[in-house]
């Protein structure tokens, strides 16, 4: 079920106000004119979901707003800068029922959600050849396949600096998928030792790396890129749900319009604010 045009822009401008106080300002040079605003295939974007959504009290066509991570990097030296608003809506909406008939096998909750557009909080910006005109809040529309999803209490340790250790107390970081950095060094380190991509003034930043989701029961696979991109606090291997505990990520969107499918056999699916995710641009 998608979301009318109309109802759409209103949704995105709330959005827009919400984050008004301190909401940055898209990237562009002394030079900017008017242009077409789009995110190109392949380009990662880590978000945090800034209200909470649940199947059963969210309902098809609801509103699902987040936020970015960190800084976006896109062609020709643009930016899409921390905090930047996005908006998506429920797609499907099932709470769990417990089923108990003996033996029975349960039917599970069901949560779906695609999101549609990025709020560019720009007058002018530059980020393709076409060039069309711009305004204050203007609705982005996109195409996003989820690669990660991490609940709150996984997010919030993958922010929080940590000592490796009772001898080292350096202010290490355990990103969600198991790689690690540190505020003290310019690499990000995979369990291996390798160098999987590099901490910078704006964020983290790596080449994605292919890899199968992290939940068993799910069979999610994520492909991998030549460029580098914003992860936030993601590995460049995430792949999959982490900390959302008996919730997995059975769709990932990527294979069709990029609504991603979260279901549980033993509980209702929610998502509370403060999850995050890495959502990765597809073709239009």
């Amino acid at each position: 079920m998608l979301i009318s045009t109309p109802l759409l822009r209103a949704l995105v401008m709330t959005a827009c106000l919400m984050v008004a106080a301190d909401m940055p300002v898209f990237s562009q040079s002394a030079d900017s004119q008017p242009v077409s605003q789009t995110i190109p295939p392949s380009t990662a974007i880590p978000v945090v979901l800034t209200r909470s959504v649940a199947a059963g009290q969210s309902k098809p066509g609801d509103a699902v707003f987040a936020k970015t991570l960190q800084a976006v990097l896109l062609p020709h030296g643009r930016v899409l800068p921390s905090g930047t608003p996005l908006i998506g809506h429920v797609v499907a909406s099932t709470p769990f029922a417990f089923d108990a008939t003996p033996y029975a096998a349960q039917k599970p909750s069901v949560l779906s959600i695609h999101f549609d557009s990025i709020a560019i909080p720009s007058t002018i910006a530059r980020v393709s050849s076409v060039q069309v005109a711009a305004v204050a809040g203007a609705v982005v529309p996109v195409n996003l396949a989820l690669r990660a999803i991490a609940g709150p209490v996984a997010s919030h340790e993958a922010e929080t600096p940590h000592g490796l250790d009772e001898i080292d107390w350096s202010p290490a970081r355990s990103l969600i998928g198991g790689e690690t950095t540190s505020a003290l060094e310019t690499t990000v380190l995979a369990p291996d030792g390798g160098i999987a991509g590099y901490n910078r003034g704006q964020g983290v930043f790596a080449r994605l790396i292919a890899s199968v989701s992290a939940d068993p029961n799910a069979g999610i696979r994520c492909n991998a890129t030549d460029t580098e991109h914003s992860v936030g606090i993601f590995s460049a291997d995430a792949c999959g749900a982490y900390g959302l505990n008996s919730v997995s990520l059975m769709s990932n969107g990527s294979h069709d319009d990029g609504t991603f499918v979260l279901e549980s056999r033993q509980r209702s699916v929610k998502l509370y604010a403060g999850s995050t995710a890495l959502l990765e641009a597809l073709a239009r």
